[in-house]
C-alpha cells in the first residue's frame, strides 16, 4: 500500500453543520452522531442481552421452579411461570444473535470506530457521510426486526401461521444450523415466523455491515492528514482497518446463506434440506438433495472471521491505552501491525474447526487443525509485545488501564482453552459441552466486552466534555472481572465433567430429573448462577456512572490522559468538523512518550521540532 495522503479532501467532504434536531440527532451524517448512536444501541441490547441470560442461568440454577414474575413478563410463553425447555432455547437464540451482532459486532466497529477512525487521521468525516447514516439505519432496522421476533406468537396470525405460545422466537441458536432452521413451523415452535424475521434482521445487518465496511476502507486509505504515512496511524485504526476487510469478505457469505435459507423456508427450495428427513414422527418428502452441511460451511466460513471482527478493535484499543498509561512506546509497533493482519488472514481458513463433529475427513481436519494453531503464533506475538510495552514502564492505574489489563487477562484465558478445542481428538467429546461455553464466551464475549469498557472510559471526555468517576469505574472493573472468571472458568469444569451445552438443565434435585451423572455438579451451577447475578448487577454501576458523570461530571480537559494521537488536539467534545477547517499535519508517530530531551514525557503526533524518534 502506497502511503499516498491527499492534503486537500477537507474541502471536498465537508458538509455544513444541521441546525434542527432531526439532521442534528437522528438522521445525522455526522460520523460523531453516528458513533453515538451505534454506541446507544449497543447499549440498548447488551441490557436485553444480558436480562436474557439472567432468565437462562435462574432456569439452569433451580430447574422447573416458579417464579411469579415471569407470568407477567411471558404470559403465553410462561403462563405457569416456569421455563420450559422449549422457552430456554428461544432464550438461548435471542441472546447469542443479540450479543453477537448488536454488540459485540456493533460498538468497537461502528461506535468507536465511526467516533474516532476520522479525527485520528486527520479527517473531518468519514468517505461517504450519507452512506455512514444509512449504514446505522439499516443495523437499527435489522435490531427491530429481530426485536419483533419476541413478538412472533401474536404477529404469526397475521400472515397465515400458526401461533407458537411458548417460546419468544427462533430455537435454533444463533447459527441456525439446517435443516431444522429451514422447514418451518413442523421444525418445532418458533421456527416459523420467529426464523423469517431472524433470517431477515440478519440480511439486513449484513447489508449495513458491507456499507459500514467500505467507508471504513475508503477513509482510512483516501483520507489520512499529511504526513500520516501507513506506519504513523494508531494501532485502533489498522484494527479498524483490519476488522472492515474481514467484514467485507465475510459479511456477503452470510449474506448469501441468509438468502438460500429465506428461499428453503418459503420458495419450496432445497437448497439445506436432505430428502425423507423424519422430524416430529413426521417424514419430510417435499425436499431433496439439500445439503445441511453446507449452511454450517457458508455459516462458519462468516462465523469464524466474525471472532476476530469482534476482538480485533479491542486489540488495538488495548494495545493504545497499555501504551498512552505505562508511558511508553508500543514495543513492536510494525510487528503488531502484522500480527493484526496475520490474524484476520488466518481467520479465514480455519471455519473447519467448528465442524469437526459434523463427518468431515480426517485429513482435512487435520488441515484446519494445524491452521487454527498457526493462529496462535500472532496472538501470542500481540501477548508478548503487550507484555513488553508494560515493562518498565510508569503505569498509571486509571480505569481504562485496568480494563485495558484485564483485556490481556481474558484474551490470554480464553486463547489457551482454545488451543485444547483446535485439537480434533480433544475437540470431539468436549465440543457439545460447556467448555466450548466458558471458552468463546472468554475470548469473544467477555475479552471483547472488555475492549468496549476501557474505550468508553478512555474516550468519555473526549465524547461527552466530561470526566467519568473514577471511584466508580475501578469498583465497576473489580465486580466485573471478578465475576466474569467466577462465571466462565468454570464452565471449564462442567465442561470436562460432561455438562451438555443447550439443555435447559442437566439434573433437577427436587424431582429427581434430568442427567444423573452431573447430579454432583448442581453446586457448581448454582455457583455461576450467583456469579452471573453479582456480575449483571455490578453493570448497574457503569450505568448510574455514564449518566452521572454526563449530567453532573468533572469538566474534561483538551487531553486530560496526556495521549499523543489527534482527538486529543481537538475540544472535548470536538466541533462539527473536528478540526475547525484546519487539517492537522503529522510530524511523528502515535507513541512517542518519555522521549529523551522533550520538555513533556509525551509529544503530540501535531506538534512540530523535535526529532521523530518511535514509531517511523
Amino acid at each position: 500500500m502506497a502511503d499516498v495522503v491527499h492534503p486537500v479532501h477537507g474541502e471536498v467532504h465537508r458538509h455544513p453543520a444541521p441546525t434542527g434536531f432531526i439532521r442534528k440527532w437522528v438522521f445525522s451524517t455526522d460520523h460523531k452522531v453516528i458513533g453515538i448512536q451505534y454506541w446507544c444501541l449497543a447499549l440498548f441490547s447488551v441490557f436485553i442481552g444480558m436480562a436474557l441470560s439472567l432468565l437462562m442461568r435462574l432456569q439452569l440454577g433451580w430447574p422447573g421452579e416458579e417464579w411469579g414474575f415471569l407470568k407477567t413478563l411471558f404470559p403465553n410463553a410462561a403462563e405457569n411461570g416456569t421455563i420450559s425447555g422449549e422457552l430456554y432455547l428461544s432464550m438461548l437464540t435471542m441472546h447469542g444473535t443479540i450479543m453477537v451482532f448488536f454488540v459485540l459486532t456493533t460498538a468497537p466497529q461502528g461506535g468507536f470506530g465511526n467516533y474516532f477512525l476520522p479525527i485520528q487521521i486527520g479527517a473531518d468525516d468519514m468517505a461517504f457521510p450519507v452512506l455512514n447514516m444509512m449504514s446505522f439505519w439499516i443495523t437499527f432496522l435489522a435490531l427491530v426486526v429481530l426485536i419483533s421476533a419476541f413478538f412472533a406468537d401474536s404477529l404469526a396470525p397475521m400472515f397465515g401461521m400458526t401461533a407458537a405460545s411458548n417460546v419468544i422466537g427462533p430455537i435454533g441458536g444463533w447459527t441456525g444450523y439446517a435443516p431444522l432452521s429451514a422447514l418451518g413451523e413442523k421444525a418445532g415452535p418458533g421456527q416459523g415466523l420467529g426464523v423469517i424475521l431472524w433470517i431477515t434482521s440478519i440480511a439486513l445487518f449484513c447489508i449495513a455491515s458491507l456499507l459500514g465496511a467500505l467507508n471504513f476502507i475508503t477513509t482510512m486509505l483516501n483520507m489520512r492528514a499529511k504526513g500520516m504515512s501507513l506506519m504513523r496511524l494508531p494501532l485502533t485504526c489498522w484494527a479498524w482497518f483490519t476488522t472492515a476487510v474481514l467484514a467485507l469478505l465475510s459479511f456477503p457469505v452470510l449474506l448469501a446463506a441468509g438468502i438460500l435459507l429465506l428461499l428453503d423456508h418459503l420458495a419450496g427450495t432445497s437448497f439445506f434440506i436432505p430428502g425423507n428427513s423424519y422430524v416430529n414422527g413426521k417424514l419430510i418428502t417435499e425436499h431433496s438433495g439439500g445439503s445441511p452441511i453446507l449452511w454450517q460451511h457458508l455459516f462458519w466460513f462468516f462465523g469464524h472471521p466474525e471472532v476476530y471482527i469482534a476482538i480485533l478493535p479491542g486489540m488495538g484499543l488495548t494495545s493504545h491505552i497499555l501504551a498512552t498509561f505505562a508511558r511508553k512506546p508500543v514495543f513492536g509497533y510494525r510487528v503488531m501491525v502484522y500480527a493484526l493482519f496475520s490474524i484476520g488472514l488466518l481467520g479465514f481458513f480455519v471455519w473447519g474447526h467448528h465442524m469437526f463433529i459434523s463427518g468431515m475427513s480426517p485429513y482435512s481436519a487435520i488441515a484446519f487443525s494445524l491452521i487454527t494453531l498457526t493462529i496462535g503464533v500472532p496472538s501470542a506475538i500481540k501477548t508478548f509485545n503487550w507484555l513488553g510495552t508494560l515493562w518498565g514502564g510508569q503505569i498509571r492505574f486509571t480505569t481504562p488501564m485496568l480494563f485495558a489489563i484485564g483485556f490481556v487477562s481474558l484474551f490470554v484465558s480464553g486463547g489457551i482453552t482454545g488451543l485444547f478445542l483446535g485439537q480434533t481428538s480433544i475437540d470431539l467429546p468436549l465440543h457439545d459441552t460447556y467448555f466450548v461455553v466458558g471458552h468463546f464466551h472468554l475470548i469473544m464475549g467477555v475479552a471483547a466486552i472488555f475492549g468496549m469498557f476501557a474505550g468508553t472510559y478512555f474516550w468519555f471526555p473526549k465524547m461527552f466534555g466530561k470526566m467519568m468517576n473514577e471511584g466508580m469505574g475501578k469498583l465497576h472493573f473489580f465486580i466485573t472481572f471478578i465475576g466474569v472468571n467466577a462465571i466462565f472458568i468454570p464452565m471449564h469444569i462442567m465442561g470436562m465433567a460432561g455438562a451438555t451445552r443447550r439443555y435447559s438443565f442437566h439434573f433437577n434435585p427436587v424431582t429427581g430429573e434430568g442427567l444423573h451423572y452431573l447430579s454432583n455438579m448442581t453446586p457448581l451451577t448454582r455457583f455461576v448462577s450467583y456469579a452471573a447475578f453479582f456480575t449483571i448487577a455490578g453493570q448497574l454501576i457503569f450505568l448510574v456512572n455514564l449518566v452521572w458523570s454526563w449530567a453532573k461530571g468533572r469538566k474534561a480537559s483538551e487531553n486530560p490522559w496526556e495521549a499523543t494521537s489527534l482527538e486529543w488536539t481537538i475540544p472535548s467534545p470536538p466541533p462539527h468538523d473536528n478540526f475547525a477547517g484546519i487539517l492537522p499535519e503529522v510530524h511523528r508517530g502515535p507513541y512517542e512518550y518519555s522521549v529523551p530531551g522533550a520538555p513533556r514525557d509525551f509529544m503530540m503526533q501535531s506538534e512540530p521540532g523535535a526529532a521523530e524518534v518511535h514509531g517511523d
